[in-house]
């Protein structure tokens, strides 16, 4: 079916692609302005100062952000075992997961229905569904009843609790519902519901992924053609340049001056002060078994969106990791926790000195940063 959602109007018309249903909804404007916040800024830093933050970590102040208050909620209630969710706008996280080319996994917690509890600490929070989310969606959760969660679930019709969709980007001021869950679900059926939507619409976007695959090769091409006529005719201006304003012949006077200056004998000493200058400065010893290990490159990803990756050798310890964490200064990196995906993993005290090769983190790895 295909929603539309144009002020206070609903139509309902049919779409089947590939034999395969999906929605399609347009976007209320509230939610249409993060879009274009998002495309002219691309992605902003959502962090909030690092003292409020850990404020609104421990509920000590009366006041939360909107992008914060689901994270909060849920955290102070159910703990901190639970999927990435982006403490973002809708928006913002809909083009991480659209350059993160990955679905959107949507869920709106209603803290009231009786169904919730149920569904948040068996199945939400169960390892088994924590490491399928954080391996293959970008997660993103809202309150029902207030900002953009309740325009959410008002867009797209929620009549019951627990509430999921899967969401994939779709051109002009829309979205793709792809699959959407309302009611309580066990463990093992919202994982299976979860990887036949993957299978069945992931074969269904596949096209139009390649397509936008092909048009960044397209554009590259071009870009470094354009890059080599560009050096070609900065080329071709220094020669004419130089054919301009040939190099200035000296008298044979200036000439035998020039030669004298240059004589070996009073270059002597010269050359040995540029000999000295030139010297490598000895490398500390303890650096030099470790410049012969392989590197590891590590990506680390922020609740706010933000990545950063960094290489580090395979041999340096997991608190290296840390210690770059800390030596970026970002707010809100006090109290935090480094875990990987898929199987998940928590990066803790126990870990701080295993090398990253010991710790599975060679060649490659990504992190999540968790505040506690």
């Amino acid at each position: 079916m295909v929603l539309y959602l144009p002020q206070n109007h609903v139509r309902l018309a049919e779409a089947s692609i590939n034999g395969i249903v999906r929605r399609m909804v347009n976007l209320p404007r509230s939610i249409l302005g993060g879009f274009s916040r998002v495309m002219n800024g691309g992605r902003r830093n959502r962090t909030l100062p690092s003292s409020y933050q850990y404020q609104i970590l421990q509920q000590d102040t009366p006041y939360v952000p909107e992008e914060w208050s689901f994270l909060t909620s849920f955290q102070y209630q159910y703990g901190s075992m639970h999927p990435f969710f982006y403490a973002c706008r809708f928006a913002e996280a809909l083009k991480i997961a659209e350059d993160d080319h990955k679905f959107l996994f949507l869920y709106l917690h209603s803290p009231d229905h009786p169904f919730t509890p149920s569904f948040c600490e068996d199945t939400l929070c169960s390892e088994l569904v924590v490491q399928f989310l954080d391996a293959n969606f970008i997660c993103w959760g809202a309150l029902a009843n207030r900002g953009e969660g309740l325009q959410m679930a008002i867009t797209l019709g929620a009549t019951s609790f627990p509430f999921c969709a899967v969401i994939a980007p779709a051109p002009g001021e829309s979205i793709t519902v792809l699959q959407q869950l309302e009611g309580p679900l066990s463990p093992a059926d919202l994982v299976e519901i979860l990887q036949r939507t993957l299978e069945e619409q992931g074969s269904a976007f596949g096209s139009s992924k390649l397509k936008r695959e092909e048009k960044i090769k397209a554009d590259r091409r071009i870009r470094e053609e354009q890059d080599k006529a560009y050096l070609a005719a900065l080329k071709q201006d220094k020669e004419r340049e130089r054919l301009k304003n040939p190099p200035l012949v000296l008298p044979k006077k200036a000439m035998d001056e020039r030669l004298k200056q240059n004589s070996p004998i009073k270059q002597q000493g010269r050359v040995k002060e540029t000999t000295f200058t030139r010297e490598t400065p000895n490398k500390d010893p303890a650096n030099k078994g470790k410049d012969s290990h392989p590197s590891s490159q590590i990506l680390i990803r922020f609740p706010n969106g933000e990545k950063r990756e960094r290489r580090f050798s395979s041999m340096d310890k997991v608190k290296s990791i840390y210690s770059y964490v800390d030596s970026l200064g970002l707010p809100g990196t006090e109290n935090y926790r480094l875990i990987a995906s898929f199987p998940r993993r928590v990066y803790g005290t126990d870990e701080m000195n295993m090398t990253l090769k010991d710790a599975g983190l060679h060649p490659r790895a990504s992190l999540f940063l968790e505040c506690q």
